[in-house]
């Protein structure tokens, strides 16, 4: 029986949603005509303006920064960013991250690297709430946040301090930051078509002020896209909305509701590469087929995801001197996935009932985040509490790709309830009025509650029971044993912070900081016979030492920092008993990142200037001195900009230094350093000519042409697929290849009333 036979709500929930997004479109604008004034659109001249360095910086810090930070601007992402994009294009201008989607940007589930470490070593939040999967910290950026959704991001580049909340504040942290509300009324409409069929229709209205006393403010924003993509057949389909509310209680209290609903189908294969042997021709693109007779067939390959994001936040000033500042949450991730797993021909019956997969991952989380600051004449104390629970049911069953009929025992399946609780304090000493030293420590717990249910041996096992009806090697049914079993883990953590801030002057400051981070082991730990992982491994835990120093100037941005990081390495599983099955996990080893970050931003005068950032670095295992697989040698990022009268032109190039993948011999030992992937570098081009006042009724037409990958480069960005004994000196032509989309090209418009 498919556990999902019936028709999941959430799918529902998105229609309505979007559906009363619709008519909010419509009946809005009237609303708050009758209770807002409107200034009249003033014209500019066709003077140049010169803008300050802060202004036209795409990404920078603050001279407030107790750690590497760099801060993302709206008007970055609405300018220098395909409309298709997510959210990590945004978090791709800042020093030392970068990310690849090899369907196109936009078009695929793309990951981030920051300071060389992976998207799942670090926390992603949205408005200071993070969000991330639940059988292990990752995230998925073709489902949450379009750029349309967003308003920024900050990107602090380590754990941060005590206040910092997460389940892998191990790598860093990252915040997407929602729209501001604007003060008038204004409605867009926007249209976008591109390379490989794509097109974007999206609608955003703010209500401006409303109701008594301008109180109230209101933004929407729906949006449908359809692409192509890239590679052959691997077609995306998306519909989001988007909603945030504010209202001002009065000087002292805002409150703050937003909800955002997404759903996503498309044809994207489980295996993402192509083979050597087809790069190696120059066929960049044949990932799925047009045939039923092949598992590449893409009738066979699609997910359909659905997502929703909401929260109510409340902001106060109590008595004596204390803000509160708390929200209450709620998230959902329903991920449908069915695949074919041959990549050639099918089999025939009975082969054919489990050539295929039928795989979910889904949760729901709740949660509340409390924060309390006081400040006073001495310093400001900052205190606070994050409790989270997430239930989460998941599984894979084989199952036949014509009919979808699954078999009874599946490779795994589970159900489990994550209960997170993370308090923390922290006080921000004012030693003088220019000097400030901010101890603080946290409390971290994670508890897991488990039950397994019996599988074919692809996890847990069997529980006692013994091999029934055997189909193409896959266990697909049981004789005896128990249908499940049940367990639990709990991981503690204790977590410092201190670091030093100094205002040299007031348009320069320096910083250091010493904090712990760490990161909850994965669910998979209890992937193992009888689940008996004994003793299961701790939370992994990172310590970064860095200091730095911020300048800004009218003309200049300047900022730089020297860090390292020392971080638990990952856990091995090792048979202790193989009588009983049980395992455990030994720790092996740790890793060393390190290196120097340099951001800046110069006014070159009429209208342009200049953007740059470059990190050098290694992230190394101490025991061997090699390198940990995905980890740039250096990354640069140079962008010219062009802002003047009606033109806002932006040229950017990319670099990604030299870096390693891992592979394996041909008895499945990893072997480090085996492939090298040679440097990346991809430009991008946006041209966007603003028009005020077009015609009547219209404040602003604008007219963006983007080009992302403007060199057409096909460069190999990874080995996704590993043959065992292949290496960069012996290449196998099995082996799977992530490498960049081609060339693409957008052409939008925007027309604001």
């Amino acid at each position: 029986m498919n556990p999902l036979s019936a028709h999941h709500p959430l799918r529902k929930s998105v229609l309505i949603f979007s559906r009363a997004m619709a008519l909010l479109c419509v009946a809005a604008p009237g609303i708050a005509q009758s209770q807002v004034q409107l200034k009249p659109v003033e014209i500019t001249g066709s003077a140049i303006v010169t803008l300050e360095a802060t202004e036209t910086a795409p990404s920078q810090s603050s001279l407030d920064a107790r750690s590497a930070i760099s801060i993302v601007s709206d008007k970055a992402i609405r300018d220098n960013m395909s409309p298709v994009g997510d959210y990590t294009q945004a978090l791709s201008m800042t020093p030392g991250v970068f990310s690849y989607t090899a369907n196109g940007v936009g078009l695929g589930d793309a990951k981030v690297t920051v300071r060389g470490l992976s998207d799942s070593n670090m926390v992603i939040g949205f408005d200071g709430i993070p969000f991330n999967d639940t059988n292990g910290v990752s995230h998925h950026s073709w489902v949450f946040f379009p750029n349309d959704f967003l308003g920024g991001a900050i990107v602090d580049r380590s754990p941060g301090s005590a206040a910092t909340i997460g389940q892998a504040t191990f790598g860093g942290n990252i915040d997407l930051q929602s729209r501001i509300l604007e003060a008038e009324e204004s409605t867009s409409f926007m249209g976008s078509v591109g390379t490989w069929n794509t097109d974007l229709l999206g609608i955003e209205h703010q209500t401006g002020q409303f109701g008594a006393e301008g109180k109230s403010s209101l933004m929407f924003n729906i949006q449908g896209m359809h692409s192509d993509g890239y590679q052959t057949y691997n077609k995306q389909d998306r519909q989001a909305g988007s909603l945030k509310y504010q209202y001002a209680a009065n000087a002292d209290t805002n409150y703050t509701l937003f909800a955002s609903a997404l759903e996503l189908k498309n044809n994207t294969p489980s295996i993402k590469g192509i083979s050597r042997t087809l790069y190696n021709s120059g066929d960049y693109v044949d990932m799925l087929s047009a045939d039923p007779k092949l598992g590449s067939y893409y009738g066979y390959n699609f997910y359909d995801v659905t997502t929703n994001f909401e929260y109510l936040g409340v902001k106060t000033k109590l008595d004596s001197g204390w803000t509160l500042d708390d929200k209450v949450y709620h998230y959902e991730y329903h991920n449908k996935q069915n695949y074919a797993n041959a990549a050639t021909a099918l089999p025939t019956l009975p082969n054919l009932s489990v050539s295929g997969t039928d795989k979910l991952n889904s949760y729901v989380t709740n949660g509340n985040i409390l924060r309390l600051s006081n400040e006073t004449s001495t310093g400001i104390l900052r205190t606070g509490l994050w409790l989270e629970q997430a239930s989460s049911y998941r599984y894979q069953i084989p199952t036949n790709p014509k009919t979808w009929v699954d078999v009874p025992l599946p490779n795994f399946l589970e159900n489990y309830l994550t209960t997170t609780a993370q308090t923390y304090v922290e006080y921000e000493y004012k030693a003088t009025e220019d000097l400030r030293v901010t101890p603080g420590i946290k409390f971290a717990q994670y508890q897991q509650d488990f039950v397994h249910a019996q599988d074919n041996t692809g996890a847990v096992g069997l529980l006692g029971g013994a091999k029934g009806v055997i189909v193409n090697g896959v266990t697909t049914t049981a004789i005896g044993g128990a249908s499940s079993l049940s367990n639990s883990i709990t991981y503690t953590d204790v977590l410092p912070s201190l670091d030093v801030h100094y205002k040299i002057r007031p348009n320069w400051s320096v910083y250091g900081q010493y904090s712990i981070g760490d990161q909850i082991p994965s669910t998979g730990v209890f992937d193992v016979p009888n689940a008996k992982a004994n003793p299961v491994p701790k939370a992994t835990k990172s310590s970064a030492t860095q200091i730095g120093t911020v300048w800004t100037s009218p003309r200049y941005t300047f900022a730089a920092d020297i860090y390292n990081t020392v971080l638990d390495n990952s856990y091995t599983a090792v048979p202790v008993n193989p009588a009983t099955g049980d395992t455990a996990w030994v720790a092996s080893g740790t890793e060393t990142s390190q290196g120097i970050e340099v951001e800046a931003n110069i006014t070159l005068g009429s209208g342009f200037s200049l953007y740059g950032n470059a990190t050098y670095g290694s992230v190394k295992y101490d025991a061997t001195g090699k390198w940990v697989a995905g980890a740039p040698q250096d990354t640069e990022s140079l962008a010219l900009n062009y802002q003047a009268n009606e033109w806002d032109i932006n040229l950017s190039v990319n670099r990604v230094g030299q870096m390693y993948n891992d592979g394996k011999d041909l008895a499945k030992n990893v072997v480090n350093e085996a492939f090298t992937i040679d440097p990346v570098v991809v430009a991008n081009l946006f041209v966007n000519y603003t028009v005020k006042s077009p015609f009547a009724q219209t404040k602003k037409a604008k007219l963006q042409f983007g080009v992302n990958n403007l060199m057409d480069s096909h460069a190999i960005t990874a080995v996704a697929g590993v043959t065992n004994g292949s290496t960069s000196a012996n290449p196998n032509s099995a082996d799977l290849l992530n490498i960049l989309p081609g060339r693409s090209v957008n052409v939008t418009l925007t027309l604001d009333f």
